[in-house]
């Protein structure tokens, strides 16, 4: 299997539980925020998703069946700052990798997409019919995404299933793997760091949204669990079944005051926080309708309680400054 951005946060962890399913996956990744140790389960090739040649090469050699398409710039900040990167990256490497499917004769993908393309919805939980609104140019460029996907199949039968991830979280029980984003943007681990020694504060942007303590809720997802439904999202492709878009989240939203809570109960340290400005064009409110990933995948969330999930972020958030310990 080719597991493009196979390096990266989820697409690494997508790889164990691959490899611990019997499959061989094959990481090819330019390393621009990847990480070459993460790259554990096989081998690494080092290539840039656009270049619809290197991807050719790759698929060819390792006479991979399928692709796993994790490789993308997926910072919402970043993406308003410099909106031309995402399309570039983003949608470009979609045309890219299916110019490479159809040159090598691959008719089975399984997409890394996000919430972020239904924007601000009306209703919630999120159902996969909401209609499409990103708000920043990430969400669209998944949003385009998902659509060159489409139309890859009708062109020339390449079959995707899209998993549209609500808040990717915690790590690897094992330890071997969790987040190292630079910068980190994801609040379980800023929260960490705000509970660890040293300097940093938590801002909470934004304290007067209409939820049950005015911070924003969102549905936060364990990231073993996205690996596995990549795994039941091939085996259904590799079996024949359909194209589709699945949402994957518990289907519960915790709050960004939530989320310090469980910080403070599991690390037994208090989180320094500030209040801040609401970040312009945050919904209040993003929580899955993950009834269809259930039901079609049978895919079923191993751990929902934001304790447990904090507590694998907090082993892993310390082992990579052993001194915290």
């Amino acid at each position: 299997m080719l597991v493009t951005g196979g390096a990266g946060y989820v697409g690494a962890h997508a790889c164990k539980a691959l490899a611990a399913s019997g499959y061989k996956p094959v990481v090819f990744d330019d390393l621009s925020s990847g990480h070459e140790d993460a790259v554990r389960w096989g081998p690494l090739i080092k290539g840039d998703v656009r270049d619809a040649d290197a991807l050719i090469s790759a698929i060819m050699s390792t006479d991979a069946s399928a692709i796993l398409h994790f490789a993308a710039k997926a910072e919402v900040g970043e993406s308003v700052a410099d909106p031309m990167l995402y399309y570039d990256v983003n949608v470009g490497g979609a045309v890219a990798l299916c110019r490479a499917a159809a040159a090598a004769k691959v008719n089975a993908l399984v997409f890394s997409s996000t919430c972020a393309v239904y924007g601000m919805p009306d209703v919630v939980p999120i159902q996969e019919s909401a209609p499409f609104a990103p708000i920043s140019p990430y969400g669209a460029s998944k949003m385009m995404a998902e659509r060159v996907f489409r139309d890859a199949e009708t062109a020339f039968g390449l079959r995707t299933i899209a998993l549209r991830y609500f808040n990717a979280s915690g790590a690897d029980p094992d330890g071997e793997i969790g987040e190292r984003h630079d910068p980190e943007t994801h609040l379980i681990p800023l929260t960490l760091r705000a509970a660890l020694p040293g300097a940093f504060t938590l801002k909470i942007m934004g304290e007067d949204y209409p939820t049950d303590d005015g911070s924003a809720v969102r549905d936060y997802v364990y990231v073993a669990d996205l690996a596995s439904a990549h795994v039941l999202a091939l085996r259904r492709l590799l079996d024949g079944g359909e194209s589709g878009a699945f949402n994957l989240g518990v289907g519960r939203g915790f709050s960004v005051k939530d989320v310090v809570r469980a910080v403070e109960k599991v690390s037994g340290r208090p989180v320094r926080v500030e209040a801040a400005p609401r970040r312009a064009g945050d919904p209040a409110e993003l929580v899955a309708d993950p009834t269809e990933a259930k039901t079609i995948l049978g895919w079923r969330p191993s751990r929902t309680a934001l304790d447990d999930i904090v507590g694998d972020a907090l082993r892993w958030e310390m082992g990579l400054v052993p001194a915290l310990i």
